[in-house]
């Protein structure tokens, strides 16, 4: 692992391992640090591996405030440019960052195709809330009359929100940074895509229901679990007492190792985040994507078929795709290289 500390900005890029190019989006938070910058580009590397993509995992990282945000961006702009015009770094959006921020930079058509709006938001975030109801329907069967609550209702969030309520999914819970909901009857999507657009995180304090730590949102009883926040949220504490049937992490390396022990012994099965959250990854590697159709039936397919293949695996979903991701791996990489496993949080 090399990771670069940028010298005009409080920011890191790091690669996995040494290679032509890598790749990963770029976050910003007033609390990101080098270690989560790390498990996000091993996070990269896994997903790269398990499509077939001779990339190494990449990722930036840029800590700011709300107010130091603009002025931050553009400093890691700048410095990263000769990095992305070499193609040693490709980059993207992520948490906390978009599209604009990085227009400067050199772009794709799959670029820009994949920040084409659909749905009401750009296709990149759709794709990837996408996959992850795509991978939760494969594990459970079908979504019709299902519950599901959600960690983060951001753009990964609310797309995987819209997808699972498409299928016939029910959202019963959600969370923000500004704390968690419940309603067991379920909340129309559309009228929470219109309160975030109005009020941002806070739209959890606009729907007449009492407010709860965003903490409780890990004790609701639901068929499907969207870990869509930060890394490491699925440590010890929570797989001993979740009660939800299925995980589905819309967020990268959301499990310490002792919880993917746990819930494999509870039988609640640990969906890889690799494969439930690569829908904007398979749009961008997929040659040949014309329109946003082609993109979704795409992605629809790739993780309904990873999944399908991973859930085979007795050790576990996420044990059956670290198993391809591996395979991948050892075709175009010295024994030297390999990694020693996905990404997984510590305690």
């Amino acid at each position: 692992m090399k990771t670069l500390r940028l010298k005009t900005v409080d920011a890191y890029v790091a690669f996995d391992f040494e290679c032509p190019t890598s790749a990963g989006g770029t976050r910003l938070a007033p609390d990101v640090t080098e270690r989560e910058t790390q498990l996000l580009a091993r996070a990269m590397t896994y997903k790269f591996a398990v499509l077939g993509v001779n990339f190494g995992g990449g990722k930036g990282t840029i800590r700011a405030t709300p107010s130091e945000r603009d002025d931050a961006i553009s400093r890691y702009v700048e410095e990263i440019r000769p990095l992305v015009e070499s193609a040693k770094f490709l980059t993207s959006t992520d948490l906390g960052t978009v599209p604009d921020d990085f227009r400067s930079l050199p772009g794709t058509d799959q670029a820009d195709l994949m920040h084409t709006e659909y749905m009401g938001m750009p296709l990149d975030a759709f794709l990837t809330g996408l996959g992850v109801a795509t991978a939760a329907e494969t594990a459970l069967g079908g979504l019709e009359d299902r519950t599901a609550a959600i960690e983060g209702f951001g753009k990964v969030g609310g797309a995987a929100a819209v997808e699972l309520a498409m299928r016939g999914a029910r959202l019963i819970a959600f969370s923000t940074i500004h704390g968690s909901v419940q309603r067991r009857a379920g909340f129309d999507v559309d009228e929470l895509l219109e309160l975030r657009a109005q009020h941002g995180d806070r739209l959890v304090e606009h729907l007449g229901t009492d407010v709860r730590p965003a903490s409780e949102l890990f004790a609701v009883d639901a068929d499907v679990l969207v870990p869509g926040a930060r890394i490491g949220v699925i440590d010890e504490a929570r797989a001993r007492t979740l009660r939800a049937r299925v995980v589905a992490p819309g967020a990268n390396v959301p499990y310490t190792a002792r919880a993917l022990e746990i819930l494999k012994e509870r039988n609640i099965p640990a969906l890889a985040d690799f494969v439930c959250n690569s829908g904007a990854t398979i749009g961008y590697v997929t040659s040949g994507l014309q329109t946003s159709d082609q993109a979704v039936a795409a992605v629809e397919k790739r993780v309904r078929d990873l999944t399908r293949e991973s859930l085979e695996d007795p050790d576990g979903p996420l044990a059956g795709a670290r198993r391809i991701a591996e395979a991948h791996l050892r075709t175009w990489l010295d024994r030297s290289q390999m990694p020693d496993g996905p990404a997984l949080a510590t305690p």
